[in-house]
């Protein structure tokens, strides 16, 4: 009874569908290993036999395999005596019979989501978009609280397997919006099906198909990192070319990600006849100071993304304010430095930081904090700190904006900001249309992290 309660707590509507070559397997719960569990007592838990644990789960197939704390398992349906999607429990003779609790029908008005995305335990693509999936359902947990009702199916789409299988599923072509997929080569296949059926189809993550130009069904949330650098140097030119004496400074980071970005601006910069300096955290602290002015505040552009290069510039900054307290110093930084607010985040507001984002994930903030308590919960497990933007905030909100947009707007939805009455925990929504094709998120702004300790979103 308590697998069958957890089961419509946590997917009512829902069906994971997990193809191998032409199997399909139903998942119809996770399950996390706890200390001295064993395969058998798993098995006997969920009513199910050790043949069909493995099979829902490969990998236990391997020699030497050995479960492991903490170890996310897929459980799949029985073959009887448990319930299937439609609320029915499969009776030994391969009957059904009716349930003492039967699911409710999915009302008419309801709005049919599908995830097409790897939801498995095999990689850290799977934990990522399970944990994305998860949001997802805390999402329609919320709208269904309003009144909006929905129908989800799910499938696990691994990487290389052949997504014509999985649009062959007879609810597929069903559905109101379909959100995925991960990998690029699946994605002409899906936007071509979703054209052909009036299907919405949410790319919530980057790809380099171009599926976005031609397909008016396409929503593609990712942006590029030359449209995403395009607009951290407009809005830096904007907000600082006028009042601000810029400084560069080199960390010795021979693999930064960042270097297109700072030699566009400093590029950009020249063109405009704006002289900046250039210094290096290996300079002295004699030379290291020459290069700030002390008539106007500065702005400093470090050529690196990561925390120990980050960290060096902190020191160099704070030895730098001991011997010259008046000088103004801001930083303009990057979105891998939402990472390090455990313990970057009193520097962040003493050097009056600005990072170009398309996200802001505030930990801070009470929303923020009530669903990851809930996340907890339900999951038995807290969100991963390993993935920024955090995978069950991205989805979501993707998740109440489109849901949302869709229960509104229906077939009409353009994407915008303007349709949609929602505030986000972690990202902005504002699509844009791509001539005669799809639609893509044109959301940019500066997260600003002002030195009286409060915050503020810079929209451009």
């Amino acid at each position: 009874m308590r697998s069958y309660l957890k089961y419509l707590l946590l997917l009512f509507a829902v069906t994971f569908s997990y193809s191998v070559l032409a199997q399909t397997v139903q998942w119809r719960d996770q399950h996390k290993v706890k200390r001295k569990e064993t395969i058998f007592g798993i098995a006997k838990e969920y009513g199910i036999t050790i043949p069909q644990l493995l099979e829902a789960n490969p990998s236990m197939k391997q020699p030497g395999y050995e479960l492991k704390k903490g170890e996310l398992i897929f459980v799949p349906f029985s073959k009887e005596g448990d319930f299937k999607p439609d609320g029915t429990i499969m009776g030994k003779t391969g009957r059904t019979a009716k349930p003492a609790n039967p699911v409710a029908p999915v009302p008419v008005n309801a709005v049919r989501v599908g995830i097409m995305l790897p939801l498995h335990n095999q990689d850290g693509d799977g934990r990522r978009m399970v944990e994305y999936y998860r949001g997802v359902l805390l999402a329609l947990d919320q709208l269904k609280s309003e009144g909006i009702t929905t129908d989800v199916h799910a499938w696990n789409v691994p990487k290389g397997a052949d997504i014509h299988t999985t649009l062959l599923e007879p609810n597929a072509a069903k559905l109101d919006i379909i959100f995925g997929p991960l990998y690029s080569e699946q994605v002409k296949p899906l936007a071509d099906f979703c054209r052909n059926n009036g299907i919405k189809l949410v790319i919530p993550f980057s790809t380099t198909s171009n599926e976005v130009g031609s397909n008016p069904n396409v929503f593609q949330v990712y942006q590029t990192d030359a449209t995403l650098n395009n607009k951290a140097i407009a809005a830096f030119l904007e907000r600082f070319q006028k009042s601000h004496h810029p400084v560069f400074i080199n960390c010795k980071d021979t693999s930064s990600q960042v270097g297109d970005f700072t030699s566009s601006l400093r590029r950009q910069l020249e063109l405009q006849k704006i002289k900046y300096d250039l210094t290096s955290t290996g300079s002295s602290a004699t030379d290291f100071s020459k290069h700030f002015d002390a008539t106007r505040p500065n702005v400093v552009i470090v050529n690196s993304e990561k925390s120990p290069q980050l960290n060096e510039v902190f020191a160099k900054l704070d030895q730098m304010k001991k011997t010259r307290p008046g000088i103004a110093v801001s930083l303009f930084g990057y979105n891998q430095w939402f990472v390090y607010q455990d313990y970057d985040l009193d520097q962040f507001f003493r050097y009056n930081t600005y990072i170009p984002s398309t996200y802001y994930y505030n930990k801070a903030a009470d929303k923020t904090k009530s669903l990851e308590a809930k996340y907890s919960e339900r999951y038995g497990e807290p969100m991963s700190k390993q993935y920024i933007p955090r995978m069950a905030l991205t989805g979501y909100d993707q998740a109440e904006f489109f849901v949302r947009g869709l229960k509104a707007y229906g077939k009409n939805f353009k994407g915008t900001a303007a349709e949609v009455k929602y505030r986000p925990l972690q990202t902005r929504y504002d699509f844009v249309r791509v001539g005669q094709g799809g639609y893509v998120n044109d959301h940019f702004q500066l997260v600003h992290f002002k030195t009286d300790q409060t915050m503020e979103n810079l929209v451009y």
